[in-house]
């Protein structure tokens, strides 16, 4: 698959993660391999995505421990999550495909204290946004050219399915907004690989005026 920059930000995404192993729902999670990484820190993981053949990949890799992965097929758009039951929420560009607001089920689904992280992908909207973009084109092509050569001289790689890719994505300004309404205290941080990195850890304790709205 070549340089991939959901996986480049893999180690950035474990950075937020709440003390302790815990249990974490990843939301789209693909050929769950963010999924392992978490399980490989003790975390017992309920991984989800709506497109079947990817949970089949999925599965065939198993589990490295010492926590364990749950695998099954489901849409989060629609799927009933429970209240307060995960410690830490993943949500790996898979937020673009559904409403924003979608955010206020994975927010409620948090524990107090438990932290969501999304690794989202939107459009710039701003000169600091449209400078970064110009900046990652040429890195980009270069870990992209590196990565392409080792595959070639270890044999190359076993094609195998894809998830389908949406390419209409809300643009950055708009993304700062609507974290700012439905996660109060939530940041948004733009990385340099077309990524935009969002995380939220709700209150231990909610007063009524800290309340969220949606």
């Amino acid at each position: 698959m070549g340089f991939n920059h959901n996986d480049h930000y893999h180690p950035l995404l474990l950075d937020q993660l709440p003390p302790g192993p815990g249990v974490a729902l990843d939301v789209g999670c693909g050929s769950g391999r963010f999924a392992r990484r978490l399980a490989a820190t003790g975390m017992h993981v309920e991984a989800i995505d709506r497109f079947g053949p990817m949970i089949d990949i999925a599965h065939a890799a198993g589990s490295p421990g010492p926590g364990t992965i749950s695998y099954r097929q489901a849409d989060f758009l629609t799927e009933k999550l429970p209240t307060e039951a995960y410690d830490f929420v993943s949500c790996l560009a898979s937020l673009h495909h559904v409403p924003f607001d979608t955010v206020t089920k994975l927010r409620d689904a948090l524990v107090p204290g438990g932290v969501l992280a999304v690794l989202g992908v939107g459009r710039p909207s701003s000169p600091a946004d449209y400078a970064r973009s110009i900046v990652a084109s040429p890195i980009n092509a270069l870990a992209r050219a590196i990565v392409s050569a080792g595959e070639r001289l270890n044999g190359g790689i076993d094609p195998l399915p894809t998830a389908p890719i949406v390419e209409t994505f809300p643009p950055m300004h708009r993304i700062r907004r609507d974290a700012a309404r439905l996660l109060p205290g939530s940041k948004v941080r733009n990385l340099l690989f077309y990524r935009y990195l969002l995380v939220y850890r709700k209150p231990e304790t909610i007063t009524p005026g800290d309340t969220p709205s949606g």
